[in-house]
C-alpha cells in the first residue's frame, strides 16, 4: 500500500510540471518520515555509498566535453562535413542534421547538448530554405535522441552507476542499435523530403568533401579517443570521459579558437549546474528504490 501511495504521489507530482528532481526528493522525504520505519542512520549510509562510485565521476566530465564542443565550434563544422555528404539528396539539410547529430552524439555522450548544438545552426537555415518549422523541429529532436544509444551516453553511465553494470559492455551494446536508429531516420527523413519536394543542396564535389572532412577532423577524433581508448584497454570509462573533456577544450580553444579563454568559466559553471541536477536525480532515485525495497 504505501508503495502505491509514494508512487501516485510522484506522478501527481510530475503531472504538475514539477521537475523530476524536486519530485522524487519530494516523495523520498514523504516516504521516509510519513511511510516507513527504516532508520534514518541507513538512509543516511546508503546516501553517501550510492553516488560515492568512481564511475559516476564520468558524468561530469562527458557533460564539460559536450559543453565546450557546443561553444567551441566542432558542431557547425561536423554540420558542413554532414551536408558534404548527404545534402545532395531530397531533404539535403534535414538528412544533413541526422548525420551531424549521429557524429555529434558520439563526442558529446548528451542529448540535449546534442539538439542545442545542431538545432541552433541547422534550424533556421532550414527554416530559411522553406522546410516547414514543424518538419525541422521533428528532425532535431527526433535525431537528437541518438545521444542515449550511441556511445559515451550519459544516460548509459547513469545507467549503469544505478545497476551496477559494465559501463563498456553498454557502450557495446549501444553501438548497432544507435546506427540502426540513425539509419532508420535517414531513410524516414529521405522519404518524406523526396515525396513533399523538399529542397536539395549542390552537390559537394570530392574536394570539398575531403575540405570539409578535414575541417572537422579535429572534432571526430574524439570518437576514437573515447571508444578506442576504452575498448584497446588505455583508459576506463571515467578516464575516457576525463581525457574528452580535456581534449574538447584543447579543440575549442587552441585548435578552432571559437571560443577564447573568457568564456570557460561560463561552460565550466552551466557544466556544474547540470552535473549537480543530474546528481541530485541519481542520489534521490538511489533512496527511492532503497526505501521501496527495504518495506
Amino acid at each position: 500500500m504505501s508503495a502505491l501511495i509514494i508512487f501516485s504521489l510522484l506522478a501527481v507530482l510530475m503531472l504538475t510540471g514539477m521537475p523530476i528532481s524536486i519530485a522524487l526528493g519530494l516523495s523520498v522525504l514523504t516516504f521516509l518520515f510519513a511511510l516507513t520505519q527504516v532508520p534514518i542512520e541507513a538512509v543516511a549510509l546508503k546516501l553517501f555509498t550510492g553516488i560515492e562510485k568512481f564511475e559516476i565521476m564520468a558524468i561530469p566530465f562527458f557533460i564539460l566535453a559536450g559543453n565546450f564542443l557546443t561553444h567551441g565550434g566542432v558542431a557547425k563544422r561536423m554540420i558542413r562535413f554532414a551536408t558534404a555528404l548527404v545534402g545532395h539528396l531530397h531533404g539535403g539539410l534535414a538528412l544533413g542534421g541526422v548525420v551531424a547529430c549521429a557524429l555529434f552524439a558520439a563526442v558529446s555522450g548528451s542529448s540535449p547538448a546534442t539538439v542545442v548544438a545542431i538545432g541552433s545552426i541547422l534550424l533556421p537555415a532550414m527554416v530559411k530554405q522553406g522546410y516547414p518549422k514543424s518538419f525541422g523541429v521533428g528532425v532535431i529532436a527526433t535525431s537528437g535522441g541518438l545521444g542515449i544509444l550511441i556511445p559515451p551516453s550519459i544516460v548509459m553511465v547513469i545507467y549503469a552507476v544505478s545497476t551496477n553494470s559494465s559501463i563498456g559492455q553498454l557502450f557495446i551494446a549501444g553501438i548497432i542499435p544507435g546506427l540502426l536508429l540513425a539509419m532508420t531516420l535517414l531513410t524516414v527523413t529521405w522519404v518524406v523530403a523526396r515525396k513533399r519536394n523538399y529542397p536539395r543542396l549542390p552537390k559537394a564535389s570530392a574536394l570539398e568533401v575531403f575540405k570539409a572532412f578535414k575541417e572537422s577532423i579535429w572534432g571526430l577524433a574524439l570518437i576514437f579517443v573515447v571508444i578506442g581508448g576504452i575498448y584497446s584497454g588505455l583508459f576506463t570509462p571515467t578516464e575516457a570521459a576525463a581525457m574528452s573533456a580535456v581534449y574538447a577544450f584543447f579543440v575549442s580553444v587552441y585548435v578552432y579558437r571559437d571560443m577564447g579563454l573568457k568564456k570557460v568559466p561560463q561552460v565550466l559553471l552551466a557544466s556544474a549546474s547540470m552535473s549537480s541536477m543530474l546528481l541530485y536525480i541519481i542520489t534521490n532515485a538511489v533512496l527511492f528504490s532503497f526505501l521501496l525495497t527495504s518495506e
